[in-house]
């Protein structure tokens, strides 16, 4: 069978990381966007040295016949307001039209401890119930910017962040416009904080408009839970890893994305080290992973 709806894009991240600069700094866009063509990736999301200039983007992704899925928007609606955010996230969509972009990819960061040295597994902030409320009528403001510019607005659960259980997405989705506010089904990110992958997705896939498969090495949360780490500091130690390279099981979610007739965007994304996991091989490794499954099917 062959599975036309889905499309198989990589996150750059196992190349250059954007919360600490100089983890693979010596990558720059272009080896990252010919090594994703290279192993066989249909398009990747936007990194922090990217340019900001469409057109010069535009040339190199056309060099390569490859796209642009999306990009992060780290959002501070609870902080600093929604208006503030709704200009900042304006510039952020007119961008990603520009480059033919499908989503719009938005955090909440008030409070957020994810770039911090605190421990991510115990530290975790927490919202009152007047910052849901404000968060979610600004989602809805920034979702319909996002559909004005023909992007869905992906809202990503994340460690370390306001928005990470699955009980804090149960929330968002039920106080959020789905035609406005669409989830980012992350596996790695609710793997890690509820022990789960699947509950979510069965929960919530009809509010899904974007997935990142990110896999995760068990014996390594194991000690980073131990030794009381950071988000940072635990990615550093190897706790994430492609898709078949870590502990998740992968075959039942692609076969309920499958059977549940998933259209978009499965990204794989990893953060690690790239002077130890090398970022070419690991991305054929992870799109060597992801072809088993859709021959599978």
């Amino acid at each position: 069978m062959e599975v036309t709806d889905i499309h198989i894009g990589i996150a750059p991240i196992g190349w250059r990381n954007d919360d600490i600069p100089e983890i693979g700094k010596e990558n720059t866009y272009k080896q990252i966007l010919s090594d994703a063509a290279l192993a066989g990736f249909e398009g990747t999301e936007v990194g922090g040295c990217y340019p900001t200039d469409a057109k010069e983007l535009n040339k190199e992704l056309g060099l390569r016949n490859t796209r642009i899925i999306g990009q992060w928007f780290s959002g501070y609606i609870i902080r600093d307001g929604v208006q503030k955010a709704a200009e900042e996230f304006h510039k952020h969509c007119a961008f990603l039209k520009a480059v033919n972009a499908d989503i719009a990819v938005y955090s909440e960061q008030t409070y957020s401890i994810q770039g911090t040295e605190k421990c991510v597994y115990t530290e975790k902030p927490s919202f009152t119930d007047a910052e849901w409320t404000n968060l979610a009528e600004g989602l809805n403001v920034l979702g319909e910017i996002a559909n004005s510019y023909d992007l869905k607005l992906a809202f990503h659960h994340h460690m370390g962040t306001g928005v990470q259980t699955k009980e804090e997405v149960d929330r968002l989705m039920q106080t959020t416009d789905p035609a406005k506010v669409h989830l980012l089904y992350d596996t790695g990110h609710i793997f890690v904080s509820d022990n789960d992958a699947t509950s979510l997705l069965y929960e919530h896939f009809s509010r899904i408009a974007h997935v990142h498969f990110k896999d995760v090495r068990t014996d390594k949360l194991t000690t980073c839970k131990q030794e009381h780490k950071s988000f940072l500091d635990s990615f550093l130690h190897g706790l994430f890893t492609v898709p078949g390279d870590g502990s998740i099981d992968y075959a039942p979610i692609y076969d309920y994305l499958i059977a549940h007739q998933y259209k978009g965007w499965i990204v794989i994304e990893a953060e690690q080290d790239p002077k130890i996991a090398n970022p070419l091989e690991y991305a054929l490794k992870g799109k060597n992973y992801m072809d088993t499954l859709r021959h599978y099917v």
